[in-house]
C-alpha cells in the first residue's frame, strides 16, 4: 500500500512541484489509500491546493482537519465513503464527484448541498437551484415545522423558572420527539429530514433556553439492525411533562424540478422527489415513522425471526404468522356506515360524483382500510404502501393461465406490515408484522412441498422485502415465517417471481443491482437452501422490474433512476455478474431524445408492449419491446431508441414513484395521480393495431378511459386531503382494483 509522504505528494502534483505550497492541482488516485493514510499535518501544508482527485482509493470517511482552504474541486469516485458531513471543513468547494461509493445515498446528496454553500456541480450535474431549493425553502419548511411541534406540544410544558436537569430532560425528550414526527418531503429523504430536523431544533433550543448549540453536524449514532426503533409520539413524550393532544397531520412530499443528477448508489441527484430510500448501515436515520415498541393486538403474537443457518446456508423455523384478524370496525367502513362512524374517529365514505353530477358506474368503492397502522393506532395517517399482489389460486394452474391465476385475496405491504385482505369483505385475513422492518414489495409463488407421509401438495410462498435487504419466506397457509435471505445491503425495492420457475426470485436493491435468488423448497421442517445464481449490475438504482413475456427466462427489463435497461438472464452463460445489454432512448421534454431519465412506472400490456413512465411530466409511453431490441441487432451498441407506439395523457405533477400497472386479459393500464385519483385506459381499441408489424405510432395523446376520483374521507370529523396514490393494482380479470396511498388508507373498488 502507497503512505503518503511528502515526496509522493510532490510526485503527484500536476505538474510536478518542488514545495507543497505550490501545488495547486494533486493526483492521489489509484494508490489503494485508506482514511488513515491522509495525514492532516502533511495536508495542512497544501495551503493552495484547488483541485484534488482521490478517486479508486478505499476511503471510508474523511478525517475532520485535512485543512484545505482554497480546495475547490474534489474527485471521491470509487471509494467506500459512508458518510458526507466531514467535507463542511472545505467551504469554497465548487464541484464535487462520489459516484459508485455504494453507501452513500440521495440524503447524503441533500447534506452536502446543504453544508457547501458554494457547491454548483455534484457528480457532474448543475445543482444550482436544486441546492437554493434545499438551503432556503426546505430549511424555512422545516423550521416552521420544528417550531410550531415545540409551541404545540412542549412550550407550556417548561415552568417559568426551570432547573437545568429539567431543561435537559425536555431537550432529550424535543429532540426524539421532533426527529420521529416532523416529516416533510418524500419518505425517501427522511434521514436528511431527521438530520436537519435534529440541527434546526438544536439552535431552535439554543436560542430560546440559552442551551449550548452543538455546531458538529455529526451524524445520528447507529442503532444495531435488530433493536426495535422507538416510536415515541407528541403525545407520548409529552406525557411525562403533561397532557396534550395530538391531531394527525399528513406527510407532504416535494416537487422541485430536477437540479442534478448522477449515476450512483441511491440514485440521481436531479431530483427532490425519491422512492422510500434508506441506509441499512445507517439503520437510526431510516424511519420517518419508526416501528411502534407496543404489544401486538393480534391473536397470536409475531416473533421476530431466530433462524438458524447451517454450515450449508440450511435455515430452520422462524417467526409466526399472526392468526387471522379483521379489526374491522376500527379498520375499515362501507357505504353502509359513512356518517354515524364519523364522531368515533373513524374513517368515514362519501361516494364522489363527476362533472355532471352523476355517480360513476364503472367501478363502486367497496371497502377503505386503515389496516397498516403502526400499533393500530387510528391516527396514523403517515404510513405509506407501497405495493400489493393477488395471491394465486392453487387449483387452477396458476402459472400457466394468467386469466383465472388470482383469488379474491390480495397482499398488501407498507410500514412494518404485510396484510392479506378479502377484497369482497374487506376482512384483513392475516397481518404480518416485522417492528424494525419497512416493506416496500411482496411477491407470491406456489411451491410443490413434500408434507407428511412423503406426499406432494402445493402451497402458496409470500416473499416480502424492504429497507433491511432482507427478503421474509411466509409460507401464509401455516402462519408462519419460515426463513429469511439476507440478499443485499441496502434495502430492496422490489421484487418478483419467475413465471416459469417457481423457486427463482429477482430482488431489486439500492445497492444498484439485480440479484437472481433459487429459495429452494422447504422440506417438512421448513428446511432450505438459498443460493444467488446471478446479479446483474445497474448504472443507477432500480425501481421496478419485468420479465418479458415472450422469453421470461431470457431478458429482464428494469426501470432505474438512469433510464430503462435490458439484461440477458439466461442462466447457461457463465458470466454471474453481468452488466446490462441495452438502454433504451425515450424523447425528452425539448423534443430529443435520452437515455437519462427516472423510469419509476414499467408493465407489460401483453407479449410485447411495454408501458413506462417517467421523468417526463402528464405522459406515459407505450412501446415494443421487440421492435426496440431487435435495433440493437447482433453487434456491440447497447443504446438502441425504443419504439414508441402511443402516449397516454395522465397527470402534469412532477412527483415521483406513483407506479403503474397493467391488467394484461382486459388491455388495461392504471396509474394513480397526486390528487387521490385513479387513470384508467382501455386499450383494447388499439393493440391490434400496434401488433402489426408495421404498426405506427398513434398521433395523439391517449386519453383516460375514466379518472376514479377520491372520495370524501373523513378522519376525526376532518378530510383526508393530500392523498397520492402509490400502486394501483386490479386482479387479472378487473373484478377488483386495490389503490395503495401515501395516508395508510388501502381502498378496493369493484368493477360494476
Amino acid at each position: 500500500m502507497s503512505k503518503i509522504t511528502t515526496e509522493l505528494l510532490l510526485e503527484r502534483a500536476v505538474p510536478r512541484s518542488t514545495r507543497l505550497r505550490k501545488i495547486e492541482t494533486l493526483n492521489l488516485s489509484k494508490l489503494q489509500l485508506k482514511t488513515g493514510d491522509l495525514d492532516p499535518r502533511l495536508f495542512s501544508r497544501l495551503r493552495h491546493l484547488q483541485k484534488l482527485d482521490l478517486s479508486d482509493n478505499l476511503l471510508d470517511k474523511f478525517p475532520n482537519s485535512l485543512t484545505l482552504p482554497d480546495l475547490r474541486v474534489l474527485n471521491c469516485n470509487n471509494n467506500k465513503l459512508e458518510d458526507v458531513t466531514a467535507l463542511k471543513q472545505f467551504p469554497l468547494l465548487e464541484e464535487l464527484t462520489y459516484e459508485n461509493n455504494v453507501y452513500l445515498t440521495l440524503n447524503d446528496d441533500y447534506k452536502v448541498m446543504f453544508l457547501l454553500q458554494n457547491l454548483r456541480l455534484l457528480n457532474g450535474k448543475d445543482i444550482t437551484k436544486l441546492a437554493n431549493h434545499v438551503r432556503r425553502v426546505n430549511s424555512r419548511k422545516l423550521t416552521s415545522k420544528v417550531t410550531a411541534h415545540w409551541e404545540k406540544f412542549f412550550r407550556d410544558q417548561l415552568p417559568e423558572k426551570y432547573t437545568a436537569e429539567q431543561v435537559k430532560s425536555i431537550k432529550k425528550k424535543f429532540l426524539k420527539s421532533v426527529q420521529t414526527n416532523v416529516v416533510y418531503g418524500p419518505s425517501s429523504l427522511s434521514e436528511f429530514t431527521r438530520w436537519r430536523v435534529k440541527m434546526i431544533a438544536e439552535e431552535f433550543l439554543a436560542y430560546s433556553l440559552g442551551l449550548e448549540l452543538n455546531t458538529d453536524p455529526e451524524p445520528e449514532e447507529k442503532m444495531d439492525e435488530n433493536e426495535e426503533a422507538s416510536t415515541e409520539s407528541p403525545r407520548e413524550a409529552a406525557e411525562d411533562v403533561g397532557q396534550v393532544t395530538l391531531t394527525p397531520s399528513k406527510r407532504k412530499r416535494n416537487h422541485s424540478k430536477p437540479g442534478s443528477g448522477n449515476k450512483r448508489s441511491k440514485s440521481q441527484a436531479n431530483t427532490e422527489e425519491e422512492e422510500a430510500v434508506v441506509n441499512p448501515r445507517k439503520s437510526s436515520h431510516v424511519q420517518d415513522n419508526p416501528a411502534p415498541d407496543k404489544p401486538r393486538t393480534s391473536n397470536q403474537p409475531a416473533k421476530e425471526a431466530t433462524s438458524e443457518q447451517g454450515a450449508e446456508g440450511t435455515q430452520k423455523n422462524g417467526e409466526q404468522f399472526p392468526k387471522g384478524q379483521s379489526n374491522r370496525r376500527s379498520s375499515q367502513l362501507t357505504g353502509e356506515q359513512k356518517s354515524q362512524e364519523q364522531d368515533n374517529g373513524v374513517v368515514s365514505l362519501t361516494p364522489v360524483k363527476n362533472s355532471k353530477g352523476k355517480e360513476d358506474v364503472s367501478a363502486e368503492p367497496l371497502h377503505f382500510l386503515q389496516c397498516h397502522s403502526k400499533g393500530n393506532s387510528r391516527e396514523d395517517f403517515k404510513t405509506q404502501l407501497w405495493s400489493c399482489v393477488f395471491e394465486p389460486l392453487l387449483d387452477c394452474g396458476a402459472r400457466k393461465d394468467p386469466i383465472v391465476s388470482s383469488s379474491r385475496t390480495v397482499a398488501t405491504c407498507g410500514g412494518e406490515s404485510i396484510c392479506l385482505i378479502d377484497c369482497e369483505t374487506g376482512t384483513v385475513l392475516k397481518k404480518y408484522k416485522v417492528a424494525t422492518e419497512e416493506f416496500f414489495s411482496v411477491a407470491w409463488t406456489t411451491l410443490t412441498m413434500v408434507i407428511s407421509d412423503s406426499r406432494k401438495k402445493s402451497h402458496n410462498i409470500l416473499a416480502a422485502a424492504g429497507r433491511r435487504g432482507i427478503v421474509k419466506l411466509i409460507h401464509v397457509a401455516a402462519d408462519f415465517c419460515y426463513g429469511e435471505i439476507k440478499a443485499h445491503k441496502k434495502p430492496i425495492a422490489t421484487v418478483c417471481f419467475s413465471p416459469t420457475q417457481e423457486t427463482h426470485l429477482f430482488t431489486a436493491s439500492y445497492d444498484k443491482r439485480i440479484a437472481l435468488w433459487d429459495i429452494g423448497i422447504p422440506d417438512c421442517d421448513y428446511n432450505f437452501k438459498a443460493s444467488q445464481l446471478l446479479v446483474l449490475e445497474a448504472l443507477s438504482i432500480p425501481l421496478r422490474i419485468a420479465l418479458v413475456p415472450t422469453c421470461p427466462d431470457q431478458y429482464l427489463l428494469a426501470g432505474c433512476e438512469g433510464g430503462c435497461f435490458a439484461w440477458n438472464i439466461k442462466l447457461d452463460k457463465e458470466q454471474k455478474s453481468r452488466p446490462f445489454e441495452a438502454i433504451f432512448q425515450f424523447p425528452d421534454e425539448d423534443g430529443a431524445v435520452t437515455t437519462s431519465h427516472r423510469v419509476d412506472g414499467l408493465a407489460f400490456l401483453n407479449d410485447d408492449v411495454v408501458v413506462s413512465k417517467s421523468s417526463k411530466p402528464g405522459c406515459i409511453y407505450l412501446w415494443s419491446w421487440s421492435r426496440s431490441f431487435e435495433a440493437k441487432g447482433k453487434g456491440y451498441q447497447r443504446t438502441v431508441s425504443a419504439v414508441i407506439l402511443a402516449e397516454l395523457e395522465w397527470s402534469t405533477t412532477d412527483l415521483s414513484y406513483l407506479t403503474l400497472s397493467t391488467c394484461p386479459a382486459k388491455d388495461y393500464v392504471f396509474c394513480g395521480d397526486e390528487m387521490g385519483s385513479v387513470w384508467m385506459y382501455n386499450l383494447s381499441n388499439y393493440t391490434s393495431a400496434w401488433s402489426s408489424a408495421k404498426g405506427k405510432r398513434s398521433d395523439k395523446r391517449i386519453p383516460p378511459t375514466q379518472i376514479l376520483k377520491w372520495p370524501e374521507l373523513r378522519a376525526n370529523g376532518e378530510q383526508l386531503s393530500e392523498v397520492l396514490i402509490n400502486n394501483v393494482v386490479s386482479d387479472p380479470t378487473f373484478t377488483y382494483l386495490v389503490v395503495l396511498t401515501s395516508v395508510n388508507i388501502t381502498a378496493i373498488w369493484k368493477k360494476s
